[in-house]
Order: C-alpha cells, then structure tokens, then sequence
C-alpha cells in the first residue's frame, strides 16, 4: 500500500541509481549514473521526470560532479561547481525543484574549507534534500486525505505518484494515505500525450498498490465529469506560483476548465519547495520539447513526412480554477498569496 518496494532513486556507495521510466510498465529496470552527464542525460531523456524526484537526482548528480574537479584550488574548484550546477539546471527549465535543490547542494560547498571536503559535505546536503522529500510526500498524504470522502472517484493528470518523487507521491499520496484510513477510492488516470505517463506509470503504480484504477484518453477527461463519474479531480505540479498559479502536465489546464463548468473541486498537490514565491506569471518559461515526441509512437511515424508538430510540456492553470493546493505544510486556499506564504514562511 505504500509503495515500499518502489524506489525510484538510491545513493548506494557513490553511485545514483534510478528506475529508468521509459521502460515501463514492461519493464522495471534500474540505470546506474556514475557521473554528472550521465545525470544531465537521464533528466533530459526523462528517464527520471516528476518535479520532486527532478530535484533530488539533481542535486546527486552536482555530488557527482565533484570527480570532474581537477584542481586544489577552492575558488578554481567552487567556479567549476557552478558551471556543472547550471548545465543540471538547464536539462529542464520550467519545474523549480531542479534549481532548488541544486542551488541548495551548491550553496553548501561554502562550508569547505578544502576541495578534499567537497564530496562529503555535497552528499550530506544531497541526502539531507533526499530525506526531506520522502517526509514531504508522507505530509501531503496527512494534509491531503481528510479531502477525499469513503467511494470517491479521483481523476489525476500525468504521473504524480511515487516515481515522480523519492517515493509516496504527491497526489497520489493523497489517494494512498486514504486508502490506507480505509477509505475506498478509485481512480480515472487520463493516458497524458505524447509519452503516456498516466498509463504507463500512473496506472502501473496503482495496479502494484492494487488500488483500482481506470484510464481514459486524455479527450474524455470532461466527458467523464458530464456524465457525473468524478468527485475529486487532484495533480501534481512542477512550478506552484505565489499567486497560486500551477503549472503542471500539457492537458492539466482544459481539465481544470472543465472541472470549473461541472463544479467538481481541482486541487494541486507538491511540497513546499515547488512552490515558487518570486516569479511573474508571465516569465513563466514553457519546456518546448522534441516533435517527435508527438509524430511517432513506439518509434513509428502516425502523422504525414511534410508535417510538423508543436510540442509544449506544460501548461499554467490560473488560481480562479483551483480549489486548493495540498502541501506539506498544509491545505492552502483563495487568496494563495496570503496562504501560500504563510505555508512557506
């Protein structure tokens, strides 16, 4: 029930494995990153994605970096750090867990004294992050449960469970922890185009915590409010502004719009560190990624050799269509910039 046997990152003597989730659900494989391009590789090929988990594999990966410095000088070794910190940084631009917990494992080379120290206290920061992350998933769980009632039927986006985290979830640790209170609960996981995390990983994840789940395409998510099917509607998000502004998985948005006109309560849920107190929404940047994600399946071409695609990552879903935001630290409601700095303070 807690996804226990999921680990979807280990530090084992110096070594970042990960599950590799572009093999699943036929496959559940581990990768071994031994060295901070393989990191930067493995973020970018979204073998590992989801916002939290981003976070952390990025920060193991700045530990890693550590083995390209090669030199005693600490200034020298510090300006090498940064360099190895920003290329991380940019494997992903849009979620902010990636630049937080990187910016946190780099903050933390200060306290060497000399290059040689640079690897311990860089894992300590990288592990300390790693462990802070499991507990938020398991808070958000508490905070988020009392919001779902015995028979709902929950409707999720994308995959926001344990593999996009270091284990738990975050909204479907809402699920999990109240399945675990006894509730019974059932969720509508939309497939989410072009690379199918809700029916690759979402419903693989629910199938091993044998908690009963369907999958929809992604059009159908309005027609299955329609027809009364949905009481709760909860995502993940990979940047939460002040404003209360989500942005989240290509196709969160028309959900939220639809979930407004049938009055079904959207809610977001992420940890506290993505949640991003200083940017507008309008510098919100948008991850563009490869076409091909979008023309081909499974390696095939499905659209004509003289067409192009458009394929945005993210969309913003604005405070008017959201409930409330589930965090570690509590339920934030309208206004968010009152209660999401409260929460964050």
């Amino acid at each position: 029930m807690t996804s226990k046997n999921l680990e979807p990152v280990r530090w084992r003597d110096g070594v970042l494995e990960v599950i590799d989730q572009t093999l699943l659900p036929a496959k559940l494989a581990y990768v071994r990153l031994r060295n901070v391009e393989q990191v930067g590789a493995a973020i970018k090929t979204m073998k590992v994605r989801g916002a939290p988990l981003i976070g952390v594999v990025g920060a193991f990966g700045l530990v890693l970096s550590v083995k390209k410095i090669k030199t005693n000088n600490l200034a020298e070794a510090r300006t090498q750090l940064r360099q190895w910190a920003d290329l991380l940084i940019r494997t992903r631009p849009t979620g902010v867990n990636l630049r937080w917990a990187v910016e946190r494992v780099f903050n933390a080379s200060a306290k060497a004294e000399e290059v040689s120290y640079l690897s311990e206290i860089l894992s300590k920061e990288a592990v300390a992050i790693f462990n802070s992350e499991l507990e938020a998933a398991r808070n958000i769980g508490k905070y988020g449960a009392p919001l779902l009632e015995d028979g709902d039927k929950v409707l999720t986006h994308c995959n926001a469970g344990a593999l996009a985290t270091v284990g738990y979830g975050t909204s479907l640790a809402v699920v999990r922890a109240a399945v675990e209170q006894g509730k019974r609960i059932s969720v509508i996981s939309t497939e989410t185009r072009p690379l199918l995390q809700g029916s690759r990983l979402t419903a693989f994840e629910l199938a091993h915590d044998k908690i009963p789940v369907k999958v929809i395409v992604d059009s159908a998510a309005a027609q299955m409010m329609a027809r009364g099917m949905v009481n709760k509607i909860l995502v993940g998000a990979d940047r939460i502004l002040k404003t209360g502004h989500v942005t989240n998985k290509i196709g969160t948005l028309p959900i939220a719009l639809s979930a407004k006109f049938y009055g079904v309560p959207f809610y977001a849920a992420a940890p506290v560190s993505t949640v991003d107190m200083a940017t507008d929404p309008s510098m919100v940047v948008i991850e563009e990624r490869n076409q091909r994600e979008v023309l081909y399946i499974a390696g095939r071409r499905v659209a004509p050799r003289n067409v192009e695609a458009l394929n945005p990552a993210f969309d913003v879903t604005p405070p008017e269509l959201v409930t409330g935001i589930v965090t570690d630290r509590g339920v934030a409601g309208p206004p968010f910039v009152d209660s999401l700095r409260s929460l964050s303070g």
